[in-house]
């Protein structure tokens, strides 16, 4: 078995994987700061939850965007399972070539699902990831990854609302009924999801427009994706396990 373990920057998701099986998954929140035997500790109770023992993991990968944590994260994996991950940076093999002006400069998170969105469908595709930011990366028919699009995700926009004003609340991030709201929470849940539906069909007919992609396949990823599955009809399809697979399929080229 592995672990595919995603470092975000509101979570550390990982997946367990035996083979191409994706066993589990559990999440960590990444801003709490945590020495290496915290770490290790934490691990090894999560997995005994799945009933699987520390002995019966093999290998580990790591995408990660927080560089800080990265050393107590490591020796964790060390001291703990026994175990030295592989990162996702420069050097890895990816089986898509960035082909942009400086290519270090692509997030490893962005790397993998690219990886795994060309591996399971194919190119030309946009894959868009609902995150802490929302990102779009195109990956073309001959697997170069050519551009990218960052935004602000729903919750980095929800929380400039109601900390940069001084009468706006703390909401539910949440479709309302209509977009015609009348009142203060329903108005601010309207503008920050019809505005992300909004950005995400313009920047994907805009990505078509240039590109010339009519047969452009869109897939999204991310935790706040799910609320955005079923928003629109220029989404073809919703894989919230989109970064732990092109974690696996990565370790399998690399290992």
């Amino acid at each position: 078995m592995i672990l595919g373990i995603d470092v975000g920057n509101t979570n550390i998701t990982v997946g367990i994987f035996e083979k191409k099986k994706l066993l589990a998954t559990f999440r960590i929140t990444t801003k709490l700061p945590r020495t290496s035997d915290e770490y290790g500790l934490l691990f090894r109770e999560l997995l005994s939850q799945e009933d699987i023992g520390t002995e019966q993991i093999t290998g580990a990968i790591i995408a990660s965007v927080v560089p800080n944590i990265m050393h107590s994260l490591i020796n964790a994996l060390i001291k703990y399972l026994n175990i030295t991950p592989l990162l996702v940076g420069p050097g890895i093999k990816t089986g898509i070539r960035i082909d942009t002006p400086n290519p270090k400069e692509i997030g490893p998170d962005r790397i993998v699902d690219a990886v795994a969105a060309y591996e399971l469908h194919g190119g030309p595709i946009l894959v868009i990831d609902f995150g802490t930011a929302t990102t779009y990366d195109l990956v073309t028919e001959d697997g170069r990854f050519t551009a990218g699009i960052t935004a602000p995700g729903i919750r980095i926009s929800a929380k400039a609302l109601w900390e940069d004003t001084a009468k706006l609340p703390e909401i539910e991030i949440a479709k309302p009924k209509s977009i015609l709201a009348q009142d203060t929470i329903s108005s601010m849940q309207a503008g920050l999801m019809y505005g992300q539906i909004g950005q995400t069909e313009y920047i994907i007919r805009q990505v078509k427009k240039e590109t010339g992609y009519d047969d452009l396949k869109v897939i999204s990823t991310g935790g706040l994706g799910r609320l955005m599955n079923g928003e629109t009809d220029m989404i073809d399809a919703y894989d919230p396990d989109l970064t732990l697979t092109g974690l696996r399929i990565l370790y399998d080229k690399n290992r």
